[in-house]
């Protein structure tokens, strides 16, 4: 507990001098930019498999672009989205302040189970923590996800298979082999790697059901 309790402190410091840099923008999250942002939404949605309503955590929500993005798409959903910087928070409570389905918190877990849950980028910036805390870390994150997930579940990392001239010491790069290894092994029959969409990342669906 005392390294996850770090490991959110520095979290936290990280991306809320972010947000406070670069307000509710991609930069703000420390993305590059919103085709890129927009681009890792498209294969998080994948993982959505309900016609009618349904309800999604976002676990590392930042300003909650994601609940723009679903809107954008026409879904019907409640949208809960948690982050443990509280500057984050108030750039999304500010930003979707009239929007009834959007409700954010500050905090590293989900109040209430929903039909599905999603990390987006919160698995990269390590900063000094070794590879073994890291992948600690990550790994009761995906806990968290699935047991807040009555449906399924979806998340990215960083890819090991970046070009090597191009990877810094800071972020972490995930072995999406071993990845989609513990899923099926832990979470379910049902899961799926996608590396194929021109980032230097993965996304990992793991449905429940079918």
């Amino acid at each position: 507990m005392i390294l996850k309790n770090k490991i959110f402190s520095e979290v936290a410091e990280y991306y809320t001098s972010k947000i406070i840099a670069h307000g509710d923008t991609p930069q703000g999250v420390d993305w590059n930019g919103k085709d890129g942002q927009i681009l890792r939404f498209q294969q998080l949605a994948k993982l959505i498999n309900i016609n009618g309503e349904f309800s999604i955590n976002d676990i590392g929500c930042g300003y909650g672009a994601l609940y723009e993005y679903l809107l954008e798409q026409n879904f019907k959903f409640d949208y809960h989205g948690i982050d443990i910087s509280e500057a984050m928070i108030q750039a999304a409570e500010l930003r979707y302040k009239d929007q009834i389905k959007a409700n954010f918190i500050c905090a590293s877990t989900p109040r209430k189970v929903a039909d599905f849950g999603v990390a987006s980028g919160i698995f990269n910036v390590r900063m000094e923590n070794s590879d073994t805390e890291w992948l600690s870390y990550i790994e009761q994150t995906l806990d968290v996800l699935n047991n807040t997930s009555k449906v399924g579940f979806a998340f990215n990392c960083l890819t090991a298979y970046s070009d090597k001239d191009k990877m810094r010491d800071y972020l972490y790069y995930a072995d999406p082999g071993s990845f989609f290894d513990l899923c099926k092994r832990k979470y379910s029959r049902h899961v799926s790697l996608i590396h194929d969409y021109g980032l230097y990342e993965f996304t990992i669906l793991v449905r429940k059901q079918l």
